[in-house]
């Protein structure tokens, strides 16, 4: 007998059909596609293969249960003899083995799609990732972890493209991180990318932790601080630096918009707009009608520039088109949407109002003055209100929400005492349109959109900060009456002969009749030289003040600021009109009637008293180490509370020095010391013990 014939494979997956037929005349009915054994990937490549053999899959195993026998146009794998006991292929078990063995697509990880992502198991600290972004779901986190600050998420991916650091996988979300000591530095370059972070810290130690009821759980986290563009320069820990934003302005701008229900008017619309420079606390305001065109407000941002909009809806398409194609991709300007109907009827006011009311309250909490500084602070507060009554509804409909966004970030007191409210345009003043703008290349050329080659540009020679800033809004405000003009331009000339003439006579010998005339005013022209230079080369004041009124600035940045405003009012001090009533004299040491007025304010006993009295109370080397202990001088009785406070720390120390001596011959280290980390104090290293000496382990 001869060997039978050996089966092929194919026979034990293809199903033999319900009758039999004559080979040549019948049709052999089409089998369900063949099932893929085991193919396990994870490349890119063979990933869109696993999805692509899935998704059909679903669909081919729905038919083939709904009609087994309808035909079907996947070839066979074979047409070799049959096998009547092959069972039907079962679609839910390939299924399974095909889930278990694969890994899944991305399309697969929708929580629509895959059941199993909507139950993943977080880490404690995932779980506080999670709750962080449910509550500021707009906000990029950078969350503390020990001695790192950690991004999760798509936070990760924006963190790892804009500071260019590596982000990987670490359980169930992207992660990267940067040291806590390069804090500043990388929050400063997100927030100018246009990002708005927060900033989560660590709210307990580890020694607290490992005292307190939550030992066995993450460390607690919560937010700390926010920071925005227009927000940065005036907020606490990163605001204030050298590597700043200079002479340029971040406006936070608020528009909002109300149509014009007259015939004829089309798109035409009213605008209320107000911009806050939140570091220095300039408050501009404006309504007015605009067209079609939207050139009104097009010149208003151009003037203004604004690193942050704050967009009041509902608005109409030609505003939010104008609006978006100057915060376009390229320009890292923020826009931030807000809904405006809660204060339509009057509740931006009251919103206002509120803000002074609190004012005034926390205002006498911290102080405690007496009557006199009560009367002095309603006084204030009287005037400041009385501004806000005098603008225009949609403006102070603006202002309202531009109060309830500076809430999230503590730095609404802008609005209260220390900002200075102004009209956009007045009677005093011309307001340059957008086209004058553009086509004269006031603050930017046309070419590539810098300011380098600008009006401004070129006639910007100032030494300070604030002054160029000063001089940006004369250039794009020009006055209109001609007595203030020449004023302004005698002041301007008497401030530039002095720092030529200073010069040119540097090394020069007066011989000639009227030498103490001339030498009088060479050294006229070298005190001013003096401040200027003296104030060039201080940090920016205005912005320090600012910072100070929003206690945000530290103790270095305020005894530098309090300190540059004594040396320069002293120095102003010896150019103020001297006038000996005895004689009947008086002596002009200089001509300009404006720049005489400012200099005796900025020269006043009261500026150089005020400035005194507090650097007196104050240790600067405390302040430049960062010694919070040693920072007041309590020697001559003032400030009780801080003398009592500084005598308990003294007594706690002495406790933990003599407990020193006792961990010493515990432990059998004779060198012994504590150690600081990151701040905390009074910590041992770790050491590995060996318990069992002596034959006890205590």
């Amino acid at each position: 007998m001869g060997k039978p014939k050996q089966q092929v494979i194919s026979r034990f997956f293809t199903p033999k059909p319900k009758h039999e037929e004559d080979p040549s005349t019948s049709t052999t009915p089409c089998t369900p596609p063949p099932k893929i054994a085991a193919i396990v990937s994870f490349s890119p490549a063979k990933r869109l293969r696993t999805s692509q053999l899935i998704s059909p899959q679903n669909k081919l195993s729905s038919s083939y249960d709904d009609h087994p026998t309808k035909p079907t146009k996947t070839p066979k794998l074979s047409t070799h003899g049959d096998n009547p006991h092959t069972p039907l292929p079962n679609p839910t078990l390939h299924q399974k083995f095909l889930d278990k063995l694969l890994e899944p697509s991305y399309h697969l990880l929708e929580p629509s799609k895959c059941h199993e992502i909507a139950n993943l198991k977080y880490t404690p600290l995932e779980q506080q990732v999670v709750e962080l972004k449910t509550k500021y779901p707009d906000v990029l986190l950078m969350i503390e972890v020990g001695y790192r600050y950690r991004f999760f998420g798509q936070d990760a991916e924006n963190a790892a493209r804009v500071l260019g650091i590596y982000a990987h996988m670490d359980h169930n979300f992207l992660t990267a991180s940067v040291p806590t000591f390069r804090l500043n530095i990388h929050v400063r370059r997100l927030v100018s990318a246009g990002y708005k972070v927060g900033v989560v810290k660590q709210t307990e130690t580890a020694a607290i932790k490992s005292h307190g009821s939550n030992k066995l759980g993450p460390f607690s986290r919560g937010l700390s601080a926010l920071y925005t563009k227009a927000t940065l320069e005036a907020a606490e820990d990163v605001g204030g630096g050298d590597e700043g934003c200079g002479s340029c302005n971040n406006y936070l701008v608020c528009v909002v918009e109300k149509g014009i229900d007259l015939e004829g008017c089309g798109d035409d619309v009213k605008l209320g707009i107000v911009g806050v420079e939140v570091s220095t606390g300039d408050v501009v305001y404006g309504e007015f009608n605009d067209n079609f065109m939207r050139a009104g407000l097009e010149a208003m941002i151009l003037n203004l520039l604004p690193a942050e909009l704050l967009v009041g809806r509902p608005i109409s398409k030609q505003t939010e088109k104008l609006l978006l194609a100057y915060a376009g991709p390229a320009s890292n300007v923020r826009v931030e949407d807000v809904s405006s109907d809660r204060f339509s009827d009057g509740g931006a006011l009251a919103e206002v109002m509120s803000l002074y009311e609190g004012m005034q309250e926390t205002y006498l909490l911290d102080v405690q003055e007496k009557e006199e500084a009560e009367m002095k602070m309603h006084e204030c507060n009287q005037i400041a209100i009385q501004g806000i009554m005098a603008m225009p509804h949609l403006a102070i409909q603006a202002l309202g929400l531009i109060v309830r966004h500076l809430k999230q970030f503590g730095l609404e007191r802008v609005l209260c005492l220390g900002a200075s409210f102004r009209p956009f345009s007045s009677n005093m003043e011309m307001t340059l349109s957008a086209n004058a703008l553009q086509q004269l290349e006031v603050l930017m050329n046309n070419f590539d959109g810098s300011e380098s080659g600008s009006l401004l540009h070129c006639m910007n020679q100032t030494l300070t900060l604030f002054g160029s800033r000063l001089l940006r809004h004369w250039v794009t405000h020009p006055l209109r009456d001609r007595n203030m003009i020449g004023a302004r331009l005698d002041a301007v000339s008497e401030i530039a002969e002095s720092m030529q003439t200073h010069r040119t006579s540097h090394t020069s010998v007066l011989e000639m009749e009227g030498a103490d005339v001339t030498s009088s005013q060479a050294e006229i022209h070298h005190i001013i030289v003096s401040v200027l230079s003296t104030i060039g080369r201080s940090p920016d004041i205005q912005r320090g003040l600012t910072r100070i009124f929003h206690r945000k600035a530290t103790a270095a940045e305020f005894i530098a600021v309090i300190q540059a405003i004594l040396i320069a009012a002293k120095q102003l001090q010896q150019l103020c009109i001297i006038e000996d009533k005895s004689t009947n004299l008086q002596r002009e040491t200089l001509h300009s009637v404006l720049l005489r007025k400012l200099i005796s304010i900025a020269s006043s006993s009261t500026v150089i008293n005020g400035s005194a009295k507090l650097l007196s109370a104050l240790n600067k080397e405390a302040a430049d180490r960062q010694d919070l202990h040693n920072l007041f001088i309590i020697s001559d009785g003032k400030f009780p509370e801080v003398a009592e406070g500084t005598r308990r720390v003294e007594l706690a120390n002495e406790k933990l020095d003599s407990l020193i001596v006792v961990h010493r011959k515990q432990l059998r280290i004779h060198k012994l010391e504590y150690t600081s980390v990151a701040g905390i104090t009074h910590l041992i290293e770790g050491i590995k013990l060996n318990l069992d000496f002596n034959g006890s382990s205590n």
